[in-house]
Formats: structure tokens, sequence, C-alpha cells
């Protein structure tokens, strides 16, 4: 049987995240990838330069489109941009029972540019958050959900608890955004225990787009049936590939090398 995953997200056209990443993702982890686009952006390495919104009647209408014919075994989301996406997302999410729901919270570009309105927040947490499997921000990104400044694990332990509490089955603080050490740890919370993944520090700015590659290598396992801590450790090992594989290219934050993993070998299941 052939796994699918569907990523509900942003189309970038400098192909570095965005739905574009996550179609390389799913492929590269023997998932068939499906898309509903939430808007269209103009951006390079360099930042973003517009954001164009799908009217929401044309997000509802690819979402009944792959549900009516493929079914997907696991869900992301990635840039929903506006309260009234979220809100539609979420209705359809829970309409058609779709599980193995995957929440990368995008806020901000690396760039600096707000890839959800402030409004918009609040549906996130309220709406999505409580239909999520595993809900994976940045540390700065769980700031803005838990309301909790973050300046040490145990603040960090405190913003997992307080996401948690909302709805998301885990809650996947990431720790990129760390400045100290040569080591990065992300954090996981069931509800009931801590988890922690490490690996070494990449010294680039060469990190567009890691976010989204991240949160659908997840997915893609998620979708094969892996366990979640199962699907998080070989979607740090995605990961980690992609960016010390530099690919070196644009002149600004360059993009992730998705094909790393599996040019170094790596024997995975694809089904």
């Amino acid at each position: 049987m052939v796994s699918k995953a569907l990523t509900i997200a942003g189309s970038d056209c400098g192909g570095g995240a965005g739905i574009q990443a996550d179609l390389k993702t799913f492929q590269e982890l023997g998932v068939f990838g499906m898309s509903a686009v939430t808007a269209v952006t103009a951006q390079n390495t360099k930042g973003v330069q517009g954001v164009y919104p799908i009217p929401v009647e044309g997000i509802i209408e690819q979402l009944h489109s792959i549900e009516e014919d493929l079914r997907p075994d696991a869900i992301k989301t990635g840039m929903l941009f506006s309260s009234e996406t979220i809100l539609a997302v979420s209705e359809c999410i829970q309409k058609f029972q779709w599980s193995n729901v995957i929440v990368d919270p995008v806020m901000i570009a690396k760039g600096g540019a707000s890839l959800l309105q402030k409004e918009a927040i609040d549906s996130l947490i309220t709406k999505l958050l409580p239909l999520a499997m595993i809900v994976t921000p940045n540390i700065p990104e769980a700031e803005v959900l838990s309301g909790i400044i973050i300046a040490s694990m145990q603040d960090r332990e405190r913003a997992a608890r307080k996401i948690y509490s909302v709805g998301a089955k885990h809650v996947l603080i990431k720790g990129g955004h760390e400045n100290v050490g040569e080591e990065m740890t992300d954090l996981l919370f069931d509800g009931q225990h801590f988890f922690t993944f490490k690996s070494n520090r990449i010294h680039t700015k060469n990190t567009h787009g890691t976010g989204c590659t991240f949160s659908s290598a997840i997915t893609a396992e998620l979708a094969k049936g892996a366990g979640v801590v199962q699907a998080i450790e070989i979607a740090k090992s995605f990961i980690q590939a992609a960016i010390e594989d530099d690919l070196h290219i644009g002149s600004g934050h360059g993009p992730t090398n998705h094909w790393a993993f599996n040019r170094r070998g790596v024997n995975i299941p694809l089904c």
C-alpha cells in the first residue's frame, strides 16, 4: 500500500520552503505527496517580496478534492496566514476525521517577513492546536503560543506544558534558536514525559526551509506508520543531513539539501 501525505501550506517560488520543500521531503522519504495551497509567495533566499493569499473557497475545494479521492495518512499544516484560513482548515480536518495532523505554526520567514496575521494567532491556538498530533514550534513561536519567555530548558518545559494544555497531543519545541553551545536540543512533551533529541550545531546561514522540511519529514514517517518518537528521530537525521550537505545556492539564506539523506545511503522503509 502506498502511504500518502498532504501538506496544507504556502507556495515558495524559490523552492526552499513551503509546499515545495514539503513535497521534496515526502518524495525522498518514499511517501506520495499532495498539497493544498493556502497562499502564493514571491520569495527567494534574500527574503519575501510578496504574499498573495488563496481565497478560502479555493482552499476548501482543494481539501474536498483530496478527501474525495486521495485520503491522506498524515497531514501537515504550514503557512496558513489568516484566521479565516485556519478556521476553514480546522473545520475540514474535523469533518473528514483526518488524523496524524502535524502543525508547524509558521509565523515569521527567515528574513523577518510576517507569514501569519496577528489576529490569526488566537484561531491557531483555539481551533487548530487541539486537532494536532504534534505541534512543532521553534523557540520564538513557542513563546507566542505559550506567553512564556524562554531563556532556559526549564522555561521550555513550562512552555511545552502550557501549549499541551490547549489540546495538542505532543509538543515539540525545536532548539535551533538557542544561542549557546555546539549542541542543539529539541524537546518533546507527550503530556506525561519529556524526551530530548540532540544534534550537532551547524554554523551556516543556509537554513531556509528547515522548519518546513523537519515537520514534513515527521509527517512522512507518521504516514508510513511510525510512532511519534521514531518519526522525530528519522526526521532529525533527515534535516541534519540536509543542513550539513550545503547546496551553496542563492545570495541570502540558502535552502537545505533535500536529497542529502538518501545520498548518504540511509536505508528507510518505504511503507
